[in-house]
């Protein structure tokens, strides 16, 4: 990677959309078929299903994500790489906080809620502690990576 100064870091092109979507659908099909003992990480680093409701669309989906577990919560990070825009999913979570998220065999409901403040303080080091790129993703955009907890369903 070349960077122009030492205060920047390059990003590189994601793939096309379309590359993207079949390649999701592969991934949550083969997971599910295997009981999430195929295609269940991403550069050596644990990933989830996390299926959702859509903002726009109101329509259930379900998307491959990096996870960090935390107790008995699991903690999702918006990071996208650090581009300088939110994941698409983030609007989803921030709309309809309620989601399933299969890690392996196991399904859980749960209910996304975005942190701030001192819990984010708190939970970001965890977060680059799981996955130390997320602190480079951090350095390449000028937004804040939102990070969710996603906590059981209480009624």
């Amino acid at each position: 990677m070349s960077q122009a100064d030492s205060s920047t870091v390059e990003l590189g092109k994601p793939p096309p959309k379309g590359v993207l979507k079949i390649f999701t659908r592969i991934n949550v099909w083969v997971y599910r078929l295997s009981g999430g003992k195929l295609m269940n990480k991403l550069g050596g680093d644990p990933i989830c299903l996390v299926t959702m409701t859509g903002a726009r669309s109101g329509k259930r989906r379900t998307i491959p994500l990096m996870y960090v577990p935390y107790g008995d919560t699991i903690l999702l990070v918006a990071s996208q790489g650090g581009m300088p825009r939110h994941p698409v999913w983030y609007n989803n979570l921030v709309a309809n906080p309620d989601v399933t998220i299969e890690e392996g065999g196991l399904l859980r409901k749960l209910r996304a809620r975005e942190v701030a403040g001192e819990e984010r303080a708190q939970l970001w080091p965890v977060c680059v502690e799981h996955y130390a790129d997320y602190d480079l993703y951090r350095q390449r955009t000028e937004r804040e990576i939102p990070v969710f907890i996603c906590e059981p369903i209480t009624q």
